[in-house]
């Protein structure tokens, strides 16, 4: 990876596989993000974060956890790969600093952040641990980089959409390494000691996204990755009923769905 004086760099990572994809459909993406905020008021709790201090979020999407922090006074700073999903933000967040490039190769100056976080987003680098290395970089000495997985397979009730999908989406790079099971005890803690970061708290958080009811349900989770794109409008409807029968057990009496999921974080240290 080459980097200029300004933190500019030359270098091509996962963003032009994943961009495309994940801004497919930014409005119905978003329905999905913002049923999330459990998962960052949950990393907010254990750092201590003050008005004024500069936060990147690396895969801030549609900026939905840095409105959270912009609400607690700090400075907003949002990466994604998505040009559509940064759009989408700005409209949000127009007094965020928000670009769009590659988490393994940030576009910012070493020790520049206070906080640096990456939720469900350091895994679909093609080099997790170059990604993290990047996060580590850009965080001022000593300061928090937080670290998000999903949690077991087994506890997870959207690992059913995710056995629907899972055959459509692209491969990992040919000479990418096995995708270990992040949520394991000690892989995430592994991963960050060999990106240079200091390892510090490991935790869980449970939580559900509910859905008011199966159409909305239907756009939203053909959403993330670029589901809809890479299925095709020709089998869309197909799997989309797929993922409703496969969450038909979920539903509620009033005729949503709640998907209890868990979360994995590490909490480690630049």
């Amino acid at each position: 990876m080459a980097t200029d004086t300004t933190g500019a760099s030359h270098t091509t990572g996962s963003a032009e596989r994943w961009g495309p994809l994940w801004g497919a459909r930014p409005a119905d993406w978003a329905l999905n993000e913002d049923r999330q905020s459990p998962t960052y008021e949950a990393a907010l709790a254990r750092v201590s974060l003050k008005p004024g201090q500069a936060v990147l979020d690396i895969g801030c999407g549609v900026g939905t956890f840095l409105r959270l922090i912009t609400d607690r006074g700090a400075r907003a700073f949002g990466l994604d790969a998505s040009a559509a999903l940064i759009d989408f933000a700005r409209q949000r967040l127009p007094e965020a600093d928000l670009r769009v490039g590659d988490m393994e190769a940030l576009p910012y100056r070493d020790d520049s952040f206070d906080l640096v976080t990456g939720f469900n987003s350091f895994f679909f680098a093609n080099d997790i641990v170059t990604a993290i290395r990047e996060a580590g970089r850009v965080a001022k000495p000593g300061a928090p980089v937080v670290i998000q997985v999903w949690g077991p397979h087994e506890q997870n009730d959207l690992e059913a959409m995710k056995e629907i999908v899972r055959p459509f989406l692209p491969p990992r790079p040919a000479d990418a390494a096995p995708e270990p099971d992040y949520a394991k005890l000690g892989v995430l803690e592994d991963i960050a000691i060999r990106a240079g970061l200091t390892p510090e708290q490991a935790f869980d958080t449970t939580w559900s996204y509910r859905f008011p009811d199966h159409a909305t349900l239907r756009r939203a989770l053909v959403a993330p990755a670029g589901i809809g794109t890479l299925v095709g409008p020709a089998r869309e409807e197909a799997v989309k009923d797929a993922i409703i029968d496969g969450l038909a057990a979920h539903r509620t009496a009033d005729g949503g769905y709640r998907l209890q999921n868990s979360f994995h974080y590490l909490l480690a240290r630049a």
